[in-house]
């Protein structure tokens, strides 16, 4: 089997690799000059643990590579797939379409043959069938076959996520003249090491495929929201949102997944997603108040957290906050809608003297903060005479900073954890006024 993959981000960067890794031969194609160049230099531009060894050896076993040649990538192709960016559209929520209808008009003007054309690219629902009258419209003399194929990566996991997937999501077009069997069969084919380890792989028409991708983000992003409301809850009643989380999570009904409590979810899937969703359903007439109520919430959860610390430090003007962690999740360099963006800027209007480390966040954090914040090498730097420590982003290394050690190098004493890296009763034994969520 042969694809092309085009879009060299973190969907097709993530799914090419993966795909090679399952044997298949991957053309990746990438416009930008300066990621091309950096994926063909072996050096991966975003950080995905695990990643850069699977990239490393398909290339070398010739199953992978990158270019911006389009034609030379589709010519013997059995599918090429679209990833490529579906950012928020300004003013009005839905997703922005211009690259993937673009995507669709120069693959059918450079296919020499009727292709498998596959979204993999977070797309409303419709847009199958509007990349199917594209390809038409384009290339009335070619007869293109049109599937989704949605991703469920989690940064952090998407190696895994891939390679062992709770669930494929394909959806067919079976209006064309095969009843889609051309698509089924590639797409069957593709995936056959996920078959013999008996993934369920699930085969449905393109508008499901399309809209159950953005169902479950929806409803992991609610399920995020309600643990953040009950964690309020709890601190008003006395109880532990932890406790709480895990007597829930164990009903299987449930589940553990994504009973976290801390400042509100971000990234590039859950804002986006949900967003897009609310303005799918206002078009269809349908309201979404569950998911309108969610975005507003997690929204002015952000704000909220800020104020928190302010109120928490008695003030923050003219003082130092050393801040551990900046990205919207542990392992990625991905600053996209974090908790820290809005967090820090309002803590910096207020006065504050930021110092912040994240291990791999910074480069991309620069650009999206205010000017005056200091970044450090190490987490002990960011520490260092701070009044206020702040904890945004659940790294694991952070949560091997011995109390001991923050407490001779703090000013003060005052720590918001806003992750619940740390024990209550042993930070508060070192004698810091520490404040978690949630938590008593």
């Amino acid at each position: 089997m042969r694809i092309a993959m085009i879009g060299g981000g973190y969907v097709g960067l993530v799914s090419g690799a993966c795909f090679a890794e399952f044997g298949t031969d991957v053309a990746i194609v990438e416009t930008d000059a300066q990621k091309l160049s950096a994926l063909r230099e072996g050096r991966i531009p975003i950080y995905e643990p695990g990643l850069d060894a699977i990239v490393a050896g398909n290339v070398g076993a010739g199953r992978l590579s990158f270019g911006d040649d389009l034609k030379a990538a589709i010519d013997g192709a059995d599918a090429v797939f679209i990833a490529v960016g579906t950012p928020t559209r300004r003013g009005d929520g839905h997703a922005d379409l211009t690259y993937v209808y673009e995507a669709a008009r120069q693959i059918a003007r450079m296919a020499a043959t009727g292709l498998l054309v596959v979204t993999k690219s977070t797309v409303p629902v419709g847009t199958g069938r509007e990349v199917a009258r594209i390809l038409a419209e384009e290339r009335p003399d070619l007869t293109f076959s049109v599937a989704s194929n949605p991703e469920f990566l989690r940064e952090g996991n998407a190696i895994g996520d891939f390679m062992r997937p709770d669930r494929v999501i394909i959806g067919i077009d079976r209006d064309n003249g095969d009843d889609g069997a051309h698509a089924e069969r590639i797409m069957r084919a593709l995936y056959r090491p996920l078959y013999l380890i008996e993934t369920p792989i699930v085969m449905t028409g393109l508008e499901t495929a399309e809209l159950a991708k953005y169902a479950s983000n929806a409803f992991l992003a609610m399920k995020v929201t309600f643990i953040n409301e009950m964690a309020d809850l709890c601190e008003k009643v006395g109880a532990d949102v932890h406790d709480v989380a895990r007597g829930m999570g164990l009903d299987q009904r449930i589940g553990r997944r994504f009973l976290h409590a801390g400042p509100g979810y971000g990234g590039s899937c859950f804002p986006k997603d949900t967003r897009a969703l609310t303005a799918i359903a206002r078009d269809a007439g349908v309201p979404t108040r569950l998911i309108e109520a969610t975005v507003e919430i997690n929204e002015a959860r952000k704000q909220a957290m800020a104020e928190r610390i302010i109120a928490h430090a008695g003030g923050v003007h003219g003082k130092t906050i050393g801040v551990l962690g900046l990205t919207f999740k542990p392992d990625t360099d991905d600053m996209r809608e974090a908790s820290s963006l809005p967090i820090i800027a309002h803590l910096a209007a207020e006065g504050a003297s930021i110092r912040a480390f994240d291990p791999q966040g910074m480069a991309a954090a620069r650009s999206l903060l205010p000017r005056g914040v200091e970044y450090c090498d190490d987490a002990l730097s960011a520490i260092d005479g701070a009044d206020v420590l702040v904890v945004l982003t659940e790294w694991n290394e952070f949560r091997a900073l011995a109390p001991e050690r923050l407490r001779e190098l703090m000013r003060g004493t005052t720590i918001a954890d806003l992750r619940n890296i740390w024990s209550p009763e042993t930070m508060r034994a070192a004698g810091f006024d520490y404040r978690s969520i949630g938590r008593p």
